[in-house]
């Protein structure tokens, strides 16, 4: 099995609730809206990290970071951007296997037409009175495992 840890939205915060709950996973996705230097360097203190730029990611340290990822995990085909709404293509026509986004601060998982659709809400500052939460995959031969975990009350 294997467990990536997804994350968006922090805002410049990396939480030590989040710090705690990623711990142990195999590779971390963070889908943008990063909000400063220093989050993804404490993020692969954990993890290796897979990171794209989210709209407030303005700044030159953003520079390396593209607006989309393609990744292959564990068989899985994963399209990573940071606002779905901005989807230009047919993931399915594209064999996507599973799709993550941020951008909403809204925690989501749904399937349509046989593609994982995962939003983790955001682990950065709480936002009106949405949750503050992350995401996890388990990922096994034939098996998708999507969960959600509120990381602050």
């Amino acid at each position: 099995m294997t467990t990536i840890g997804v994350i968006s939205d922090t805002h410049g915060l990396l939480r030590p609730e989040a710090i705690n709950r990623l711990t142990g996973v195999d590779h971390i996705i963070h889908a943008g809206d990063i909000g400063g230097p220093y989050i993804v360097p404490g993020l692969e203190n954990i993890a290796p990290v897979t990171a794209i730029r989210g709209n407030i990611d303005q700044a030159a340290w953003a520079n390396s970071f593209a607006d989309q990822e393609f990744l292959d995990i564990a068989g899985y085909k994963i399209f990573i951007l940071h606002n779905r709404n901005e989807l230009d293509h047919d993931p399915k026509a594209a064999g996507f296997d599973i799709l993550i986004s941020g951008h909403s601060h809204k925690p989501n998982i749904e399937t349509i037409d046989e593609i994982l659709y995962l939003n983790p809400g955001s682990a950065g500052p709480r936002r009106f009175t949405l949750p503050i939460s992350l995401a996890f995959l388990e990922l096994t031969a034939g098996s998708i495992l999507p969960r959600i975990h509120e990381i602050a009350v």
